[in-house]
């Protein structure tokens, strides 16, 4: 039986790296809407309540019933949760005077209480609250304060609750895995047996159970998520699983062979489609981000039904969904029904009346990866950069055109292959070139010219939640601006983003 750590979010934007930290200690956990937790059973070793934006002063702040949880079980409130834990049990909360955001030092540590062990004191822990705790209920002990936050860490005498003030599970917390650990193992007693190949293992057994003598369909994009999924259904049901790549004309150069031959190496059972004509007639001419992207979910479900009705007798149909598309599609505010739309096949399931299988769920775009390396699956595939489900279409700015996406298509596998040749391209979350919109003038030999010019984007992060730009060598980029410009046709300008994510996005559309 898997043991697990629940957590309760109000809505913190670090919540799911609390998830992170703790599953990297090889301890399960998952992320729960504070209104919508399930009751804990013998699986559930502890509860974390997370940050929030609210104040629990606020009328309508988040409050949710812990009568099953607290003094029953060990209990970690972050921030929002531990000063929720004093307000609604007779302490006082209030907004501080010196409000505390970044970072600050515990100058007094408990250093026998269980959450601090071998915690060094005057370490550093990250501060983000306007609020602050002016007095502690009964029973309340504090075991750790700041210069400016006296009640920086309580325990509750009698009972296995903690609260913190400060936030453990971002980088700036010096000792924070070290507390994380403290919490996980040695107060809930979790054994850490949790990793990537016990995860496989498991998941092919519950995928025999839940599919059994079933056939299922799986569209494959060509990147880790649907190939992780794929071979972890190939090893549960072998050929009684059929994917389906389909080629939409909008993917890198000559990616599509390339792409199917590697499927084909790892024994999959796939068919490979080229509808890429039918995408791009449907599209000509169309400019607007978002019905490009309607055009394209509409034409390949039009296509992947056709070739799925082919295969007799399909019960299921399998998803790469990851995590964090399960967490944002629930609201704290209560659950959503859909998955995030370009990770679900636009109501393909309901409307080839298929049940939905999706065994990559619950992991983190990072836990895919290291489960595809407990498979055994290559690094072509397990380092291959994230390439979005419209593919170049979005890199195409303004009116789309054949000519245009060929010249996009040219300059980016200048970049792609660039980064590869120069041993770059693993130390980049993901990288692409853009086509801008604009003609821009420029002089080629003795002539003028007025062409297309081509933005370099490569960004590093580890779950594309956040990123930053990536400082690729200048020479690089002069010797790939360059060949850009000598090479392809129709460009005379190259320039580097060098914007972060927030406030920018990644992809451009």
């Amino acid at each position: 039986m898997q043991e697990k750590i629940l957590i309760l979010d109000f809505g913190s934007q670090y919540t799911q790296l609390i998830a992170r930290r703790i599953r990297e200690l090889n301890v399960y956990c998952e992320i729960f809407p504070f209104n919508h937790f399930p009751d804990p059973d013998e699986t559930v070793k502890g509860v974390i309540l997370s940050g929030s934006p609210f104040s629990v002063r606020d009328k309508n702040s988040p409050a949710p019933d812990l009568n099953k949880i607290k003094g029953l079980l060990p209990l970690l409130g972050v921030c929002y949760g531990a000063q929720y834990l004093v307000h609604a049990f007779g302490g006082e909360v209030t907004a501080s005077n010196t409000r505390e955001y970044g970072r600050a030092n515990l100058v007094y540590i408990n250093e026998n209480d269980l959450l601090f062990k071998n915690v060094r004191p005057g370490a550093q822990v990250w501060m983000s609250h306007g609020d602050t705790i002016l007095k502690l209920p009964g029973g309340y002990e504090i075991t750790g304060s700041t210069a400016d936050v006296q009640a920086g860490a309580y325990h509750i005498s009698g009972e296995k609750t903690w609260g913190i003030q400060f936030h453990p599970e971002v980088y700036h917390t010096t000792d924070g895995q070290l507390m994380l650990e403290n919490f996980v193992v040695s107060i809930c007693g979790c054994t850490r047996r949790w990793t990537p190949a016990a995860f496989a293992e498991t998941t092919v057994a519950d995928l025999k159970a839940q599919v059994g003598p079933d056939k299922v369909i799986l569209g494959l994009s060509g990147g880790v998520d649907s190939t992780v999924a794929a071979s972890l259904l190939n090893k549960a049901i072998g050929n009684n699983l059929t994917c389906i790549f389909v080629d939409n004309g909008l993917l890198r150069k000559n990616e599509f062979r390339k792409v199917m031959d590697s499927y084909l190496d790892l024994g999959f059972n796939v068919i490979g489609i080229d509808a890429g004509n039918r995408f791009l007639d449907a599209l000509e001419g169309v400019s607007d981000p978002e019905l490009k992207r309607k055009i394209i979910g509409k034409v390949f479900i039009e296509v992947f039904e056709e070739e799925a009705k082919k295969i007799k007798n399909v019960k299921w149909l399998a998803q790469g969904t990851i995590y964090p598309d399960v967490i944002e599609s629930v609201s704290v505010k209560g659950p959503s029904a859909t998955i995030k739309s370009h990770h679900n096949v636009g109501g393909l399931p309901g409307k080839m009346n298929l049940k939905v299988v999706e065994p990559l769920r619950l992991l983190f775009k990072d836990e895919v990866r290291r489960v595809g390396l407990a498979l055994g699956l290559p690094d072509s595939i397990i380092k291959r950069h994230p390439f979005p489900g419209p593919g170049l279409a979005i890199r195409l700015l303004g009116r789309m055109s054949r000519e245009k996406l060929e010249i996009l298509r040219d300059a980016d596998d200048i970049f792609i292959e660039g980064l590869k040749k120069h041993g770059l391209y693993d130390s980049v979350w993901q990288a692409a070139a853009i086509l801008l919109p604009v003609q821009s003038v420029g002089v080629m030999g003795d002539e003028r010219t007025y062409e297309f010019a081509i933005v370099l984007r490569a960004v590093g992060s580890t779950d594309g939640m956040t990123a930053d730009w990536s400082h690729l060598p200048y020479d690089f980029l002069g010797m790939i601006s360059n060949e850009i410009i000598n090479r392809v046709k129709g460009i005379n300008r190259v320039v580097y983003d060098i914007s972060s994510k927030p406030p920018s996005t990644i992809e451009w559309e």
